[in-house]
């Protein structure tokens, strides 16, 4: 089982610098892509590179995306690759050679692959919803047919991915140390706001346990 073994270390995904940041762990791998919301699709189309902002969803050692049937990106998909980014906090450093941030990232690559099997559509597009929305696909109406026909899933296997993470303070040089020149972190906190309800939900309906709590 790929869970139980550690990440690929390809020629595409073994780091070259910075080789310190990497993280071999499959574990690893899993909490990241679980902590984000949206991922970056890259593909090329007509000998051009295009990199697409896309939701996604994972089950096991599979990662889900989706999009139209109509999207130029998922209809010409085959050999891509994914990346997943969390930045954590800006790194001020006394030179700006130094200046960095922290972070945690992931890139996957692979075949993806149309899913076709009915069921399998549906549990990709129940993580897919999953990820964004907790709780959601268990409250809103599944997809009709119809809908399910214009909607294309990709599934892409988690076999070659590399991690990358960056924690702590600058890592300056020696002489630098003495600059009178503040350096540290500023870290970044991301938050969720006050649910907003759509105006043409019936009055006297209250905003969901799966909504509030976040």
């Amino acid at each position: 089982m790929l869970s139980t073994t550690p990440l690929s270390t390809t020629p595409r995904t073994a780091l070259t610098r910075a080789k310190d940041r990497a993280r071999t762990d499959r574990a690893d791998l899993h909490a990241v892509l679980d902590a984000g919301l949206i991922c970056h699709l890259g593909v090329v189309i007509d000998g051009c590179p295009r990199v697409v902002p896309t939701a996604y969803g994972r089950i096991g050692e599979t990662l889900y995306l989706h999009g139209s049937t109509g999207a130029t990106s998922l209809r010409a998909a085959g050999e891509v690759c994914v990346t997943v980014t969390h930045v954590d906090g800006v790194v001020y450093a006394r030179s700006a050679f130094h200046q960095s941030v922290n972070y945690r990232s992931a890139m996957i690559y692979g075949t993806a692959r149309v899913v076709t099997d009915p069921e399998e559509k549906t549990a990709g597009l129940r993580a897919l919803t999953e990820q964004l929305a907790p709780g959601q696909w268990d409250v809103a109406r599944p997809p009709y047919r119809k809908e399910l026909a214009q909607t294309t899933v990709l599934a892409l296997p988690l076999a070659e991915a590399s991690v990358k993470v960056r924690q702590g303070p600058p890592r300056e040089e020696e002489e630098d140390l003495a600059l009178p020149v503040w350096a540290g972190v500023l870290p970044l906190r991301v938050g969720w706001g006050d649910p907003q309800p759509d105006p043409a939900v019936p009055p006297g309906v209250p905003v969901p346990s799966h909504v509030a709590w976040r």
